[in-house]
Order: structure tokens, then sequence, then C-alpha cells
């Protein structure tokens, strides 16, 4: 099929001229450092959207080919193909120099990551764009974001889901119609920054299991361990760190990394240590042993309570901050201080409320717990320019209250638009008045009158808009494993002022990680299981995405936050923007915009919670002013200052 036409020529888009690498990935399964790839294709385009050169080829990786049924490429099929390592270096010269293009880029880029780490060679590409989050800026009318309703969308055709080649040529047309349509609308591109990535980092590493038992409480003096305690270890020991954790898992214990008030027992062989651990214990009363001691108690361990069948209580809307789960100890001589001095209220999961009658499971899997506001905005979509923080953030919340969606950035949604004091000097106002949207001044939010617009379809009124402490159930899947994973997207509008880490945490019924790898931010953007990933979709949008039917038991809730890197408040940054949906394509399923006030540097979006057998998303919006380490700490994790 040609790749080139009149209609496809981007010589006149000088502002989004790139050397483009297109690349798609057929792989034995989802998690790069585990699984491998079986197919790879890459297409060049100039600057000017003309094909410069192609390569594919099928992969043996040495490894079951894993989901046939998907992909369609069996053992059999590539017995005789290539090893990754000898076409890595054609691979490379294609990635050298060009942005890498890829829909759900961080996937491809990732496996790509991983098999030139295990080639010992450099992955040559220092930027990447996702058509995925390329088309969530641009917001085009469409049921879905996949790569086959946006080639039907743009009109580009497609021959064979899910090869390889046919699917690089697809996101070609792709790649070209959104360009088109961010110049349409000024929309700055998601490039995404991609740093060396070396093998040592990208080994592969046996998964941790959480524990399978719930925790009993402390240890009692003379009594013995029961299983699911929480036990953590500090100092000099005899036997090796690793061996005594290795023993307390096989036992059924919890070994933690920290010390909370939910820790059972503290291991050390230096009662008077002055470790943070041990600081930590005394302060919260925590029980300690010493090793032989603990040796001891191994040998009979009581049986614990499974994780299976419990239910985790269903959170009540806390708009207030609550008390903190952990508060951080004032810090002792010769401590090193913290880099954000926390504040007097840590983030709390909201106070429990008793169960709902008619018993602990709720109401019907895939129903709203609350009716679908309708109002003159609803199927609209109000982007608010100007005011101070307080006056946007009140006619933010005036436009949900109206029924309508309250967007953030420019994009082919927006159908109306309220201009308050000082927005006309907003820079995106230009290209609002080109495109012909209404605006209207801060006196329309009371009695709004609309009229019908193109924007105004099927599927942005079925997308539900949450306020702040808003819930939902999340459906039941109908069928295999992939509609089991959920993501929560959030995005900001574009500035330059500070950065934006979003982040998650896997909290047990003590609203605590497990282990610290449960907390899953940059730096470790997947846990151990791989059940929460952490997407880096562009410089004003990352994705949580959570695997529902893998999380193991002890998991009752993920939370998702965001924290400023830098010295500005969300105050300055203004609104977030949450979405949430089945998988990083689909069409969404729930919405909500989240201010915070003026000083908060953290800001909880989201949490996803067990109910009974189903799941629940929260839209939160709490914010808080101290920064991302005592966020963690808060939760269980040992954050080193």
């Amino acid at each position: 099929m040609s790749l080139a036409s009149a209609a496809s020529d981007l010589s006149d888009l000088r502002d989004y001229a790139c050397e483009w690498a297109l690349v798609d990935v057929e792989t034995s399964g989802l998690v790069p450092r585990r699984d491998r790839v079986l197919s790879v294709a890459v297409v060049t385009l100039g600057p000017d959207g003309e094909r410069t050169g192609e390569y594919s080829t099928l992969l043996n990786p040495g490894c079951d080919p894993g989901p046939v049924h998907v992909h369609g490429l069996t053992a059999e099929r590539l017995r005789e193909a290539p090893a990754f390592e000898q076409v890595a270096e054609r691979i490379g010269a294609l990635l050298e120099g060009r942005v890498l293009v890829a829909h759900n880029a961080q996937f491809d880029y990732d496996f790509l990551a991983h098999e030139f780490a295990r080639a010992r060679l450099r992955l040559p590409v220092a930027r990447r764009l996702c058509t995925l989050a390329l088309n969530r800026r641009v917001d085009p009318p469409t049921g879905d974001l996949r790569l086959g309703t946006l080639a039907a969308h743009y009109g580009v055709p497609q021959v064979k889901a899910h090869d390889a080649l046919d699917d690089t040529r697809v996101l070609a047309g792709v790649l070209r119609a959104s360009l088109r349509e961010a110049a349409r609308l000024d929309l700055p591109l998601p490039l995404v920054a991609c740093p060396p990535r070396q093998d040592p980092q990208f080994a592969p590493k046996p998964p941790k299991a959480p524990c399978a038992f719930r925790n009993p409480g402390r240890l009692s003096a003379g009594g013995q361990l029961v299983q699911g305690m929480k036990v953590a270890v500090t100092g000099e020991t005899r036997t090796a760190r690793a061996d005594l954790v290795l023993r307390g898992v096989a036992a059924g214990l919890n070994m933690m990394g920290s010390v909370s008030r939910h820790t059972s027992a503290l291991v050390a062989n230096d009662s008077a240590a002055n470790s943070a651990k041990a600081r930590r214990a005394r302060a919260e009363g925590v029980p300690v042993i010493d090793e032989s001691a603990f040796l001891r108690l191994l040998d009979d361990v009581l049986p614990g309570t499974s994780h299976e069948g419990t239910a985790a209580p269903d959170p009540v809307p806390a708009p207030d901050p609550v008390p903190a789960p952990d508060p951080v100890p004032a810090p002792e001589p010769g401590d090193r201080a913290p880099a954000t001095a926390p504040s007097t209220t840590l983030p709390a999961v909201p106070t429990p409320r008793a169960p709902e009658p008619g018993g602990a499971t709720g109401p019907e899997p895939g129903t709203k717990r609350s009716a679908k506001p309708r109002g003159p905005l609803s199927g609209r979509r109000v982007l608010v320019l100007g005011g101070t923080h307080p006056e946007a953030v009140a006619a933010r919340t005036r436009v949900v209250e109206l029924g309508g969606a309250a967007a953030i950035n420019l994009s082919a949604g927006v159908t109306d638009v309220v201009v308050l004091d000082g927005g006309h000097t907003d820079r995106r106002l230009p290209r609002i008045t080109s495109l012909l949207l209404p605006t209207h001044d801060a006196a329309w939010l009371v009695a709004p009158v609309v009229t019908d617009a193109p924007g105004t379809d099927a599927r942005r009124t079925a997308t539900h808009v949450l306020p702040r402490g808003g819930v939902v159930d999340l459906p039941l899947p109908k069928g295999r494993a992939a509609d089991h994973r959920w993501t929560v997207t959030a995005s900001w509008a574009q500035q330059t002022a500070c950065g934006i880490d979003v982040v998650a945490f896997v909290l047990d019924e003590d609203e605590q990680v497990a282990f610290d790898e449960d907390f899953v931010f940059y730096g470790a953007p997947e846990n151990p299981g791989g059940t929460v990933r952490l997407m880096s979709d562009g410089p004003t949008e990352q994705t949580v995405s959570v695997d529902l039917a893998t999380l193991p038991p002890s998991a009752r809730k993920v939370v998702v936050a965001a924290a400023i890197d830098g010295s500005p408040a969300f105050g300055d940054v203004g609104a977030l923007h949450i979405v949430s949906g089945p998988g990083t394509s689909a069409a969404a399923l729930v919405q909500a915009t989240l201010d915070a006030a003026t000083t908060e540097r953290t800001m909880l979006l989201a949490e996803i919670y067990r109910r009974g057998q189903s799941w629940r998303l929260r839209a939160v919006g709490q914010g808080y002013d101290h920064g991302l380490g005592a966020l963690a700490r808060g939760y269980g994790v040992d954050v080193a200052d």
C-alpha cells in the first residue's frame, strides 16, 4: 500500500517536522522484563511525511510465543527466524536520530529497551511520541482511541490487525492525520524524553509474592507468631538478612522493609539500636525481639486468616484532611532533616462506614451509585480561561453541577469557552476564535443557554462526570483477562514552572504497602507482580494501569496521586483532569476535574478499591502541603531523605 499521497504531505507543518521512526512489536506477553518480542516492524518518515525506509522481521524468542490466538505467531513459524541480537544493529540504525512513534509508545519502547539490553547494546532513542497520547489531546469524536478506530476515523485502510508491518503502515497514516489535527488546534506535541537504559537495571527479577494472610496484629509477650504478621528486621544479624526474610516469607509472615504502627514485631539484636526502624518501633510501641527468638518462633507459626473472601469497608467521601494513619515521629538528634517537612496531617483513607443495607456486596456490579448528573450542560465540555484560582475553581465546579465536563486543555471536544477576568490574554484565545467556538462570560454559568454543537455526541454524553468525592462501580469483566485492566490517566495544562509526577500505592487492609516495591513511581514504574504500571505519555499526561484480575487478595486498594517536583504548588499549576476506563485505548467510563487549593504540593487523585466481589473508583481531589516523601511514608514506604 502507498504511504504517501497529496493529502499526507506534511511539508507545510514546519512546527511539527521531525524525522520519525514508527514502530510496532508483537510480543509473547505484556511484561517487558519477562516476555519477549516475536516480531518487529519499523517504518521511517521524513519531516514531510514521506517514507524513507521500512524493515520488518519475525524473531525467535527462545520461549513459548504466548497468546497465538492474538498474534497468530506459532512456535513453528518462529523457529527459523533470527534472534533479536542478530538484527538489533539494523533496527538501531533505523531508530538512530529519529523520534520513536508507536500507539501506546511506552509499551513498544520498554520491550525494545529490554531486548537491546539483553543484546548488550544501547537503544538509540532520545525521544518518543505516543499517538494514543496525542489523540487524547486532540480528542477526536470516536468511540475509543484504538488504532483501528482511529484509522477508520482518519480514512486510513487497515489490512491485517496485529500484523507488525501492517500496523506500522496504518500508524503512519494515523500519525499524519493526527499531526494535522494538532496543528489545527495549535497543540504542542507530547514528546517524552528517553534517558539511556542500561542492562543491569532491566535484568529480569523474580517477582515478590504478597503475603496471603491478613495482619492479626502485634506479637504478644511470650506469644507465638501468626501467619500474616508484619515483621521488619534492622541492624546486624548473624544469619544473612536475605535468608531471614526468605524464612519468614516461607512461614507465611509479611516481611516488611519499614516500620509503622501496623508492624507486629521488629527483629533487632541491639535493643538500643538507633536506626530509623528501631526509633520508629519505640515510638509506636512495636515489640522488639532478637534474632535467636525470631528463629525459635519460626519453628511454630500459628495459621493465619486468608485474604480470600474478605471484603473491605466502603470509604466515605471526605473533602477535608483526616488524621494520618502513620504520623511521622519527631526527628531525634543525629537524624537527617527531610527535604520537605511533612504536614501535621498525612494522607489517610477516609473513615469507613457501616455496610450498606442488603449485605457487603453493595449494588449490582456495573451500576453507578448515583444518577448521572443531567442539566443544561449535559454532553458539553467547557474550557475556563483566566480568573483567580478560586474563581476558576468555582467556575469549573459550576460546570459539573450543570451536568457538563470541565476541560483544562483545548481539544476538538471543547464545545464552549468561559472567559473570566484576565482570560483575554490567554495564548489559546486567538485559536479558539479561529475555530468559531462559543465564548461566554462568567454570568453565562448562572443559567446557560446552549445550542446544539457538532461536538455534542453520544460518546461524550455517555462518559460519567464525577464530582470530587464521587464514586462509581466498575463493571465486572465479560471476557478475557485484558478486560480486567483499568487505567487512570491524569493530565494538566502545559507549563514549565515545575514537573508533576503521578504515582500509585497498592495498599492492604491496614492502608499500608505490603512492601516498598508496591510504591509505583517514575524510578520504579512497575510493581513486582506487574499488576500496577505507570506509563509516561507526555509532559502533561501520565497513566496508571491496574490489572484487577491479578491483584493479590491482600491488595484492598490502589491509590493514585500526583506530586509537584519543584517549588510551586497546585494553586500555580491549576486543575488536574482524570479519565478512567477499561484499558489504555478504550472509551473512558468516568472523568473528573480536580482542583486543589493554593498551597498543596501533593494530591490524591483517585482510589480503586474492593467492594465485595466488585471494584469501585472514587475521584478524591484531596491535597496536602507536604511532599512526596511524606506521602509515601504515610503509606508505610521506607523513603530515605
